[in-house]
């Protein structure tokens, strides 16, 4: 059996429990309100550049080229 990401009780399967993966609608809403709120959110390219992170090109090994290269 599972945990609830939000209180860490076990969770029932998904036939049994309509708020899976979350132990409860409460955990579920929680959840949701995480996200509207933006303590959860999916960075974008402009987070990963500011926060010394590089493009995929570079995380692949390839050469960033400047605008006068080819």
């Amino acid at each position: 059996m599972s945990q609830c990401s939000i209180c860490q009780r076990p969770v029932a399967p998904r036939t049994e429990n309509k708020a899976f993966p979350f132990c409860s609608p409460r955990c579920k809403t929680i959840d949701l309100g995480h996200w509207v709120d933006q303590t959860y959110r999916v960075p974008d390219e402009a987070d990963a550049l500011s926060f010394g992170g590089g493009s995929e090109d570079d995380a692949a090994g390839g050469e960033r080229l400047s605008p006068g290269k080819a």
